[in-house]
């Protein structure tokens, strides 16, 4: 807790120039592992100012960082992580979950189905889309891409998304049903990767991964 929070080896005077008791991380329950002689279970908190809004970097880099290299400790296991609603709401991905999927696919009381296209890599754009197409007639609620698959001389990213959106609309067409594709929109700059996920908005295709 000390390790991962305000805890130094030696008191320092900076250590005056903060308020230790209000920052530090708290160690407030110890239980031993059953069956176990020198294993125990240890239960942390940590104040909610220690880690910037919104960063998941931050956060796992604070709790699972230079703590598990620990001379201290011979081995460290992370069990659970409990993050408080106040924190997960400073996160700005998307604020829905399974439900609101099963709301756009208009799936319900099932499983969803879906998979990746295969090969990832090597098919042109239009064999790709058609791959996606008979995937999705033939059953699947969805397709996505892997996540290599970006924008290669083979298959750039702008014909991927076109055949893609073809494929959804001509398998809705036949099956009555809602389709989707995950599209993956990495790109080498934010700049780039926001562009790609604009041109899939416009397609109509509701559903990306970066």
């Amino acid at each position: 807790a000390a390790e991962s929070s305000t805890g130094t080896w030696t008191t320092v005077w900076t250590d005056g120039l903060t308020s230790l008791d209000r920052y530090k991380g708290r160690c407030y329950h110890i239980e031993p592992v059953a069956g176990e002689d020198n294993q125990w279970i240890c239960y942390v908190a940590y104040p909610l100012d220690l880690f910037e809004e919104g960063s998941v970097t931050n956060m796992f880099t604070s709790i699972v960082g230079n703590v598990f290299g620990f001379k201290a400790l011979r081995a460290l296991r992370l069990e659970d992580l409990r993050i408080p609603p106040a924190y997960t709401k400073t996160f700005q991905g998307p604020p829905h979950g399974i439900q609101v999927e099963r709301d756009k696919l208009n799936k319900y009381g099932r499983p969803l189905l879906g998979c990746t296209i295969k090969p990832k890599l090597g098919l042109s754009a239009k064999n790709y889309g058609r791959a996606c197409y008979e995937c999705l007639r033939g059953g699947l609620d969805f397709t996505k891409d892997d996540e290599n698959v970006n924008s290669q001389p083979f298959m750039r990213w702008r014909d991927r998304f076109v055949f893609c959106a073809e494929a959804i609309y001509k398998a809705q067409a036949e099956t009555g049903e809602i389709k989707g594709h995950y599209l993956n929109a990495t790109a080498g700059t934010c700049e780039e990767m926001i562009k790609r996920a604009v041109f899939a908005r416009d397609l109509g295709v509701p559903i990306v991964s970066p």
